[in-house]
């Protein structure tokens, strides 16, 4: 099951599963012992899908407090992420500078603790109580905001940094509640 890892990716995984090869590839996953081919594939596409959505995560945030012509830019890539996440107010390039510092306001939809919260929720969901699986997304969620810190030129804002952090923390602790050591023994 491939699933991509560009940008706009948190679509993909439900446009993969509606297909009828997804179903199927879905249905197979859950009705029948996998591979360590598969196993690995699996675990490959959790930590891709964590990257991307972790580095939209941090584009989004980095951008939402610059100037409307800024939003310009991938327009409908950025509304159908948007779309994607829940947000279903104003078009961002149609904020006043006001409505977008709320937007990334700590009550904020895009503020840390709810950008924070759905990282964490996507990586750990995905995960499905899998030790593996919660390391790579954990694994690819840090090497999105790596990549992210690259695309941007270099330390990304603090509300960044305080995202990333707090979504680390998040996936930490849910592997601490599972029962998972935090260090990974087999690195």
């Amino acid at each position: 099951m491939q699933i991509s890892s560009s940008s706009g990716s948190l679509n993909s995984l439900s446009q993969t599963q509606m297909s009828k090869e997804g179903l199927s590839a879905v249905k197979t996953l859950y009705t029948e012992k996998l591979t360590k081919e598969e196993a690995l594939e699996l675990r490959e596409t959790i930590k891709q899908n964590a990257n991307a959505f972790a580095l939209d995560s941090t584009n989004i945030q980095a951008g939402a407090a610059s100037k409307a012509d800024q939003f310009a830019k991938d327009y409908q890539g950025f509304q159908s992420f948007l779309s994607g996440i829940g947000y279903q107010g104003k078009n961002i390039a149609d904020l006043s500078q006001s409505e977008a510092t709320a937007l990334v306001s700590e009550d904020g939809i895009f503020g840390v603790s709810q950008t924070s919260q759905r990282i964490a929720d996507f990586v750990i969901n995905g995960a499905g109580g899998d030790e593996k699986l919660m390391r790579a997304g954990r694994e690819g969620m840090l090497q999105g905001f790596k990549e992210a810190e690259k695309m941007w030129g270099g330390k990304l804002p603090d509300i960044s940094q305080q995202t990333m952090a707090k979504a680390t923390e998040m996936v930490d602790k849910a592997m601490s509640d599972l029962g998972f050591s935090i260090l990974d023994k087999q690195a």
